[in-house]
Parts: C-alpha cells; structure tokens; sequence
C-alpha cells in the first residue's frame, strides 16, 4: 500500500470524526434551544374579544397570587397580562398604573362565571382590587373597563381546569425560541463542516502525504 493511500485514510479519518464531531454540537445546540424555548401543553381557547390591546398571557396556574396591570400598553388602554389562567383560591389583585385616565374591573354582560366589579372609575396610581376565585368562578370570563371599553380594553380570565383549550404542542400557535449562542455556534460548525469537507475533496482529488511526526 502506497504512503498516499495510508495519508488519504488517515486524513478522512480525522476529517469524517470532525464532521461528526460539529454535527453532533449542532444537533445537541438545536435540541437544547427547543427545550429553552418551551413548546407543548395546552392553553385556554380564548374568546377572540378577550385579546384587548395587548394579547399578553400568563398561565399562573399553582401560584397563590397573580398581580395584574390596569392601565398598561403605550396608551394605558389595556390590562397586562391579558388573558391569565389560575386555580380556584388565587388572589388576584388589579393594580392601577395611573396613566390612560380612569379604569375599572368589570365583567362583561354575560360574559362568563366570574362578577368581577372594581366599582367607579378610578385614575389613582397603585389603586387596586382584589378578587379571590373560587370553584364557582370555573370556566372563562371576559371583562373590560367600563369606559375604554370601544376603545378595546377587554381582558380574560380562566379559572380552574375544566375549561375549553387549545393545543400549544405544535402548528401555528407553537414557537422555537433559539438563542443567540445557539445560532452563532450553528453556524459555526456549519462553517466548519463545510472546510472539512472542502479539504477532504482536494486531498483525495490531488493527493498528498502526510509528513510524519519527527522521532
């Protein structure tokens, strides 16, 4: 056997565990940066009236507590988050952030389980109102504020489990968040496949010895 043929081996050798080697990087970067980016489960088949001027949603199904702004968005016209689902016994408590005149908390005309009333109008700063659910408030209901209400501040809140949802797992609804490292070292070893493989073309192409390492 000729000291080329022993080269060209030895070299593709190296070359195919490099090859390898960055694919598996790659493969494991993309699978991490799935599982960062969550994916799967299911949420509440929101009324399309429940978006308001935000559209934000927060599952805070197991938390005690869940705080909610009044007067969010750039014009204060919306409530943030949006659309929440919790438990049956969460506190929820509506704080005002004072900007976008006055607001209040309140269940709309057949819209659902929950009588959810904050009462007058309100534009004080850190103002709030506090309702706790119950198994009696189970299912989804829709409020607004009263007078913003045909400007679009409309909310949802979904309480308990036995509830229509939507799959999130897949289809339009889902989204990979891949973060920037992830990309950068994709494309890094995507790189470096690339002039693996080139080298590899032109050394079986042309040939070449590889010089030994000196004793």
């Amino acid at each position: 056997m000729s000291t080329d043929d022993v080269s060209r081996r030895t070299f593709m050798r190296t070359a195919g565990g490099t090859a390898a080697a960055v694919g598996g990087a790659t493969a494991a970067t993309g699978t991490a940066a799935g599982q960062e980016g969550g994916g799967g489960g299911v949420k509440p088949d929101w009324p399309s009236a429940t978006n308001g001027n935000v559209g934000s949603y927060q599952d805070a199904r197991g938390q005690d507590s869940v705080t909610i702004s009044v007067g969010a968005g750039d014009q204060g016209l919306a409530f943030d988050p949006t659309q929440v689902w919790v438990d049956p016994g969460t506190t929820i408590t509506w704080e005002w952030t004072g900007a976008g005149g006055a607001h209040n908390v309140q269940t709309v005309e057949g819209g659902g389980p929950a009588s959810l009333d904050s009462g007058d109008p309100v534009g004080e700063e850190g103002y709030t109102y506090e309702y706790e659910t119950s198994e009696e408030d189970a299912g989804i209901t829709h409020y607004h504020c009263v007078p913003h209400t045909a400007v679009g501040m409309h909310a949802g809140l979904a309480v308990g489990e036995d509830i229509p949802t939507v799959d999130t797992g897949g289809g339009e609804s889902s989204a990979v968040f891949v973060p920037d490292g992830a990309r950068a070292l994709t494309i890094a070893t995507f790189i470096a496949m690339v002039s693996t493989l080139g080298l590899a073309f032109v050394f079986m192409k042309y040939g070449g010895t590889i010089a030994p390492d000196e004793a």
